[in-house]
């Protein structure tokens, strides 16, 4: 049933999605060029990866992220139009609207096997984790929250995270924690 109710709310809001998405593409080719999409390996149900897709917010090179973010990044960022391409994986069933948010496969060997627990359903775009801090959160806290997501989840569960994520967006809380622009690498469960 989720994954139909992904599926109808996804293409319902085409009309909607897609010129912003072709917007931001073009947003994004003008201002740091080409590539438009920044792709990375992640890993998605039951720990299996797939090539996870968002508009590049970044200039590519060794600096920190805080240096290499645009001031267009920080704007698709503030207001996540960098994860319009997302939807697509949601059509294709690589993820859910609801769900833990998709990490690199590289983190799948440092995980608990609590926390591993997080690949028990599809990643999602928004999660429980991301309308309760986001990148505020530590990693603990963050994996935390996704397992009880795990052991909770109901399409209920899921509206109110969809309602809680649009007020999250608009008041634009909890995108980057405090020290950088994104979250610290996850080195172990410890």
């Amino acid at each position: 049933m989720k994954r139909f109710l992904d599926t109808v709310l996804v293409m319902a809001t085409c009309p909607l999605w897609i010129p912003l998405a072709v917007a931001t593409a073009v947003a994004v080719a003008i201002s740091m060029g080409r590539p438009v999409i920044f792709a990375q390996d992640r890993a998605g149900l039951y720990g299996r990866p797939f090539r996870f897709l968002k508009f590049r917010t970044m200039r590519d090179g060794d600096a920190p992220d805080a240096e290499r973010i645009t001031r267009l990044g920080r704007i698709l960022r503030a207001t996540s139009l960098d994860e319009l391409p997302q939807l697509l994986h949601v059509l294709s069933g690589k993820m859910s609207l609801v769900g833990p948010r998709p990490l690199p496969v590289r983190y799948l060997p440092r995980y608990s096997p609590e926390q591993a627990r997080r690949h028990e359903v599809r990643p999602g775009i928004t999660g429980w984790a991301q309308v309760n801090g986001r990148n505020s959160l530590s990693w603990n806290d963050k994996f935390n929250l996704d397992v009880w997501y795990v052991d909770h989840r109901s399409l209920a569960l899921d509206a109110k995270i969809l309602l809680m994520t649009v007020a999250k967006v608009f008041r634009r809380d909890g995108i980057n924690n405090s020290a950088t622009e994104t979250m610290s690498e996850f080195t172990s469960a410890s």
